[in-house]
């Protein structure tokens, strides 16, 4: 059996979730072109397989087993959970698709669905629970899996496809983060910024989208808006947008961590805030923080935005010990 994710906390909850009691030889695929070597060589007869990771992704590593006619069962566990995600993977071969993070019962019920192992109890196994897992991919994997949430949302809203690169998680500083904000708001090449606050209980932060591309009439046309689109008619669409991502990517990380998020009205910078006040009334105060960067591009459309995700500096404490408790 192979196991395949770039994220070592992924692949650590997925063996920890294996059936107890089952002798199986785990080997582990750091990214789709390990995973189809392990394959080759034979180690493969059941491959669980991540979507979207640098490099060779999921959809790849699905084409390439059909094409070179590969002797594997494949169970796609991804954290892209949209329909039309789904709908591929199923199309390219895929025997089951499960969303993260993936339960023992999950993985118990899919093995018995198609006769490859019989359920003797139902607790996970602990295949695998030596794996070293840092912090930091704990946080990496807590937003990858948000990151899906917040495009099944949007995908759902605007009946289309969300193309999703791989999250970044990161420590950023007080003047870059005002650098960014101003080239984004100010600069030559400046683009919608819609902010949200947010809070939960001892943790606290600021969600910011930047509409890097968007086309007010590839909008309009998702969401079957059909009067004339005016200034304040795109403000409000691309405000509804944004609070559409925010909300479902807090609540993806909420559930993780097992804390609940109240959100702000959406304002766009420029118009309902500007950004020395917004600086001013929050960012100021940190000197450093955590931000986790996410991409989301509507596939045959010009919409495209980035979601930067940031934490107070006094959130960072209580959020580290939660992470940790999750990856031992």
């Amino acid at each position: 059996m192979v196991i395949c994710d770039d994220a070592g906390f992924a692949r650590k909850q997925l063996a920890r979730a294996l059936p107890s009691g089952w002798d199986v030889t785990v080997t582990f695929a750091t990214n789709g072109a390990e995973a189809i070597e392990a394959v080759r060589a034979g180690k493969g007869d059941l491959l669980f397989l991540d979507l979207n990771m640098p490099g060779m992704d999921g959809y790849q590593v699905l084409q390439a087993i059909r094409a070179q006619d590969l002797p594997t069962m494949v169970i796609v566990v991804s954290g892209d959970v949209q329909p039309e995600a789904h709908r591929r993977v199923t199309k390219l071969g895929a025997m089951a698709f499960l969303r993260k993070p993936v339960t023992a019962w999950q993985i118990a019920e899919v093995l018995d669905q198609y006769g490859i192992h019989h359920r003797q109890g139902g607790q996970g196994a602990r295949v695998g629970a030596d794996v070293e897992v840092t912090v930091a991919e704990g946080y990496q994997e807590i937003a990858n899996v948000a990151m899906g949430r917040a495009a099944d949302s949007l995908a759902r809203l605007l009946n289309a496809f969300v193309v999703l690169p791989t999250p970044t998680v990161r420590t950023v500083e007080l003047a870059e983060l005002k650098r960014h904000l101003g080239e984004l708001v100010d600069g030559e090449a400046a683009v919608p910024v819609v902010c949200q606050g947010f809070i939960g209980a001892g943790v606290a932060g600021e969600a910011l989208v930047a509409f890097r591309e968007v086309s007010t009439e590839d909008i309009a046309s998702l969401v079957h808006y059909e009067g004339e689109i005016d200034p304040g008619v795109e403000r409000e669409l691309l405000m509804d947008l944004a609070n559409v991502l925010v909300s479902a990517c807090l609540k993806g990380l909420g559930e993780q961590l097992d804390m609940a998020f109240s959100q702000g009205y959406p304002l766009m910078i420029g118009r309902h805030v500007e950004l020395d006040d917004l600086l001013k009334g929050g960012v100021d105060r940190w000197t450093r923080t955590l931000g986790i960067e996410m991409g989301y591009r509507i596939e045959n459309r010009r919409i495209g935005a980035e979601m930067l995700i940031l934490f107070t500096e006094d959130s960072l404490e209580l959020l580290g010990q939660r992470v940790a408790f999750l990856v031992e």
